[in-house]
């Protein structure tokens, strides 16, 4: 019988399969090291997109907080200019109101009646002045109280005076002035002009 040997070949064979299992595991690492980084370049990519994004954000929020600041300064000028505009629209309204009150203070003044001061606060007009008697004194509230344009006469005090040796009646009275209507703003417009 002839007898081969076999045990050259099959360490041969083993040196082959270990230098191929080597190789392969070599190989899986390297792959697996591979996937690995191409893995985290695409992570990081992601990242830093995402990180570029938050910094856009974050400028253009920076921006608008910006405009937010100016949106609010220039609220609060319209705010003071609509105030402003307001005011002149009152005084533009009333400023003839004035010469009414005074045309009408003096139409409604009966004889004998001396004012000394006339003092307007809002829609309430304070009149300090001298009258011969009490009476007069009625009288005047009577005709300021027929007026259309005052309303509500009121005497707040009457006592006796001494003025050049003469004696008199010393008075306050409060009055209003009523809200101009159409025919009373006419008729104030006209006696401006």
């Amino acid at each position: 019988m002839i007898r081969i040997n076999l045990l050259p070949h099959r360490e041969e064979k083993r040196k082959e399969r270990r230098q191929q299992f080597y190789t392969l595991s070599g190989a899986m690492v390297l792959l697996g090291a591979a996937i690995a980084l191409l893995v985290h370049t695409i992570y990081a990519g992601y990242i830093e997109r995402q990180e570029t994004k938050n910094a856009f954000i974050k400028a253009e929020i920076v921006k608008l907080d910006e405009e937010i600041v100016e949106i609010r300064r220039l609220r609060e000028q319209i705010d003071s200019l609509l105030a402003r505009k307001q005011v002149i629209e009152s005084l533009q309204s009333s400023r003839a109101e004035t010469v009414h009150l005074f045309n009408e203070l003096a139409r409604k003044m009966p004889n004998g009646v001396y004012l000394k001061s006339v003092k307007q606060a809002a829609q309430q007009v304070t009149l300090v002045g001298y009258a011969q008697s009490n009476a007069r004194v009625s009288t005047l509230m009577r005709s300021l109280d027929e007026s259309p344009f005052l309303q509500n006469p009121g005497l707040v005090e009457v006592k006796s005076a001494t003025v050049n040796n003469r004696r008199v009646s010393e008075f306050i009275l409060n009055i209003g002035i009523a809200p101009p209507s159409a025919e009373n703003a006419q008729a104030a417009q006209g006696g401006a002009q």
